[in-house]
């Protein structure tokens, strides 16, 4: 896995700006699961190759970042987020992960932590919800969000001081990248979600409804209410099967009003209130080498998780 850091923006004549990241942490547990060989064990013998993976991971961050702020959010509300009060069906259709990963991830988490990450995980709110609930709480002057990953879901997110980077390919974008990407503005991906769902997330949308015809809809419309409210007019667009796609809308208004509830990210979930408590900690020493004996961690990957961890680390 790797990446090349963002730059950090700096206006002609002012301090430089500061950046924070915010890792979708389980996606590159879930990355390393499937990319790493079953190879590695703890010293009880329980597989680690998802730990080992993670570990490199983190350290390449570090060493290509030099991140003084950094978040690693993970997801433990498969079954227990909000959506699942208001849609039981969300995510249902996900196998759970099994124990041997399971058991993994804590070791993640873990790991996040002594590398003197700020974890976040919450039994009522995703990743997804911590990490805009992090950008809600800390935008402001001076400041530069970066958020690592491939997830779609985020573009909602990303306007000028927040971008997303896809740190396994090197790609990176903010808002204006997000049109290239999904066909529709920053400030419409929900409602582009609420149109199409998402089967990966068992987000209904309105059935019939693809990406094209969603984009084309939100294009002339510009959100979900107006189209809704104006539906009447769907018949005469220029769109091949507009008369079907009005038919569609009519038939499943819930459902569209659903599927954006359960697409837009929340921005209340409990996080640290401001960037001081996003801080990267100094590794301690004696408890990063008891984690590393306990995954059997090599010499070459705990030398270099002592030299990145200590000397780069801003306290």
């Amino acid at each position: 896995m790797s990446g090349n850091a963002p730059p950090q923006p700096t206006a002609p004549g002012t301090a430089p700006v500061k950046t924070v990241y915010l890792i979708d942490a389980s996606m590159y547990v879930f990355r390393a699961w499937h990319s790493m060989p079953d190879a590695f064990f703890d010293v009880d013998g329980a597989p680690v190759n998802a730990v080992h993976g993670f570990a490199r991971f983190l350290l390449d961050f570090v060493e290509h970042t030099r991140a003084s702020h950094a978040v690693a959010a993970f997801d433990i509300a498969l079954t227990s987020s909000f959506r699942n009060t208001i849609y039981p069906a969300y995510k249902a259709n996900r196998e759970p992960a099994p124990p041997e990963l399971k058991r993994q991830f804590e070791y993640c988490r873990e790991l996040a932590a002594v590398f003197g990450f700020t974890v976040l995980a919450d039994a009522t709110y995703e990743a997804d919800d911590l990490i805009g609930s992090v950008l809600a709480a800390t935008r402001g002057p001076g400041w530069h969000a970066v958020i690592v990953s491939a997830d779609k879901d985020f573009g909602q997110l990303l306007d000028d001081g927040t971008e997303q980077w896809d740190y396994a390919r090197g790609h990176r974008w903010g808002a204006a990248g997000v049109p290239a990407r999904l066909g529709v503005r920053a400030d419409q991906v929900v409602d582009y979600l609420a149109l199409t769902g998402d089967a990966t997330d068992n987000i209904p949308g309105v059935p019939g409804i693809g990406a094209k015809g969603a984009a084309a809809l939100l294009a002339h419309f510009d959100n979900l209410e107006s189209l809704l409210a104006r539906v009447d007019e769907v018949p005469f667009l220029r769109l091949r099967g507009a008369k079907s796609l009005a038919d569609k809308l009519r038939a499943h208004v819930d459902s569209a009003h659903l599927s954006q509830r359960l697409a837009r990210i929340a921005l209340d979930a409990p996080v640290p209130n401001g960037v001081d408590g996003l801080l990267r900690r100094a590794a301690d020493t004696a408890t990063l080498d008891a984690l590393c004996a306990r995954l059997k961690i090599g010499p070459f990957t705990r030398n270099r998780a002592h030299q990145l961890l200590q000397t780069d680390s801003v306290s």
